[in-house]
């Protein structure tokens, strides 16, 4: 007697996870493709929105891999793991897109605030070594949005598709 597995991809939670994945995967390919092949050159706080995706993408694949095991419940804590990231990566980009348009100051590491200089030898010393990328000055903006504008959007997309997944693992 044969008995019938469920194809799992084709469950709402995999099919959920998998545009979590690749989704991610294509966004963060697109924002090194900027860096490296455009030389449009990452703030320090651009950079630390990056750590969502380095997180979020390995867990997706994790997540996938244990709906097709059947092991539901561990896929939708790992799919609230990566929803939790890209929800605090939403208020990164947030931040940042404020900081950019003067709504408030960004932070004080990339925003052109620096250490005390307490005399003239310093001051050039530090200004030859020093490449600090401004994280108060959008690089480049596509529908008034520069690229932190855009990462908020689509970090608010990939954890609505990431808290989905989650639910959609629990409740076949």
């Amino acid at each position: 007697m044969r008995v019938e597995q469920p194809n799992v991809v084709q469950s709402p939670a995999y099919f959920l996870g998998s545009l979590v994945l690749f989704g991610a995967t294509a966004i963060i390919l697109t924002a090194l493709a900027f860096e490296h092949i455009g030389g449009y050159a990452p703030c320090p706080l651009c950079l630390q929105q990056r750590y969502a995706y380095y997180a979020g993408i390995p867990l997706a694949f994790f997540a996938l891999v244990a709906i097709s095991a059947d092991l539901r419940r561990l896929a939708a804590i790992l799919f609230l793991v990566i929803a939790i990231a890209f929800l605090i990566n939403t208020g990164l980009g947030v931040y940042q897109s404020g900081a950019e348009w003067g709504w408030w100051p960004g932070p004080d590491s990339c925003s052109g605030g620096s250490g005390v200089v307490t005399n003239a030898k310093d001051l050039l010393s530090s200004l030859e070594t020093t490449s600090v990328i401004r994280c108060d000055e959008a690089s480049w903006r596509f529908a008034q949005l520069s690229f932190a504008g855009w990462n908020a959007v689509l970090s608010l997309i990939l954890f609505t598709l990431a808290l989905k997944a989650a639910f959609a693992s629990v409740y076949k």
